[in-house]
């Protein structure tokens, strides 16, 4: 009985870490609507940052339409290899000027680590919920 009850709560708790580490695009779309006034995510679209459409795997820095008007910061960020993956974006939508020092963006950061996991799984999602 306890080994039953046991092996039911690890499996509960592997699941429920997992569905954190993914997030939850529908959820991540509310959390974007604090980052849409300078960011859009379902187009190609600029605004006052670039656009996050496929940023999920990009270079830093290296959006085409937006190559004008990146910081110094993040070109060399770019050009030093930083990468969006799930971890980078983690670390910068927690602390921007922490990650990218010098880096433009006015936003100070998620303090949530679900809201980052969600918003990430957003910005993943394709087609956008």
């Amino acid at each position: 009985m306890f080994r039953a009850a046991s092996s039911a709560s690890i499996f509960l708790l592997a699941t429920s870490l997992v569905a954190h580490a993914g997030g939850d695009p529908a959820l991540g779309k509310k959390v974007f609507n604090r980052c849409i006034a300078c960011h859009e995510a379902a187009t190609d679209r600029d605004k006052v940052g670039p656009h996050l459409l496929g940023v999920v795997g990009r270079t830093a820095g290296s959006a085409e339409s937006f190559l004008g008007h990146y910081s110094e910061a993040m070109k060399s960020a770019g050009s030093g290899g930083l990468v969006w993956d799930e971890a980078n974006l983690t670390e910068y939508l927690k602390a921007p000027k922490l990650k990218v020092p010098g880096n433009k963006m006015a936003f100070g950061g998620l303090t949530n680590d679900d809201d980052i996991a969600n918003v990430i799984a957003y910005l993943k999602a394709d087609p956008k919920p």
